[in-house]
């Protein structure tokens, strides 16, 4: 049995294998949408990371 998954743009499903040369995505166009939406900031994974500049004291800041 042959695994499909769904086209993360258009939810097609597409058949995993090298009969799908843009998988996950369905065809050239929907893997170009993606990439637009990444490129305008439209996706983005979130940072949960420590700020390193929260971490920093200014000199200013300092207390004696």
């Amino acid at each position: 049995m042959k695994t499909t998954v769904k086209c993360p743009s258009c939810q097609k499903l597409v058949t995993w294998g090298p009969e799908s040369p843009f998988r996950p995505f369905c065809c050239e166009r929907c893997k170009l949408i993606d990439l637009g939406e990444w490129a305008a900031e439209s996706h983005r994974i979130p940072d949960t990371s420590p700020r390193e500049d929260e971490d920093i004291r200014q000199p200013s800041e300092e207390t004696d």
